[in-house]
């Protein structure tokens, strides 16, 4: 099989990410416009994620935020996002890294991105591949929080009308009171 010098996944990952950093600069400069809204998950356990300690209770591996009606002081940096919002009636504070977004959805148009981990035999092989003659190439090579990690489709498609039935039956993602949290899954075609 071909060593992929250039490291495609990464700099594609990068570009997707990218997306999601507009969108939400966007966002916090104009407000959300239309009917858009946007789900947004990502991995409680990465490094720089911060909540507070029963969020991360509640938690443990991955979270979906969904910024529509009761969301405050979204600020976006090149590294991440952090914003208020509101859980079961209590006001919460999250910082997200960008490294750290598993999914974005916005449902208002059916647009979804997912990234995915790659198995690490594979990011240990790509790390290998793009060792220093690579470098001195001027290769892309992933930052530390990236590595490892890779998107899957571009954009995904959504059912228009996902099968309520099917979410309210198992009432997983849902906080007591407040916002809906949701998985992306439910949005996914079987």
């Amino acid at each position: 099989m071909a060593v992929d010098h250039i490291r495609y996944d990464i700099l594609a990952q990068e570009a997707l990410r990218g997306v999601v950093h507009r969108v939400l600069v966007d966002a916090a400069k104009n407000g959300l416009p239309g009917e858009h809204h946007f789900y947004i998950s990502f991995d409680t356990r990465a490094d720089g994620v911060r909540l507070s300690p029963r969020m991360l209770a509640q938690y443990p591996e991955e979270m979906t935020v969904v910024l529509q009606h009761q969301f405050w002081d979204l600020i976006v940096t090149d590294e991440g996002f952090e914003v208020g919002v509101s859980f079961g009636g209590i006001p919460e504070r999250l910082n997200v890294p960008f490294a750290a977004v598993k999914g974005f959805f916005d449902p208002s148009v059916q647009f979804g991105l997912q990234f995915e981990e790659i198995g690490a035999a594979a990011a240990d092989e790509a790390e290998d591949a793009n060792g220093p003659a690579g470098a001195e190439r001027g290769a892309a090579r992933p930052p530390a929080e990236h590595k490892g990690v890779a998107p899957s489709v571009a954009a995904v498609p959504t059912p228009a009308n996902p099968d309520p039935a099917q979410d309210s039956a198992d009432g997983a993602g849902k906080p007591t009171g407040g916002g809906e949290v949701v998985r992306l899954d439910r949005f996914r075609k079987k």
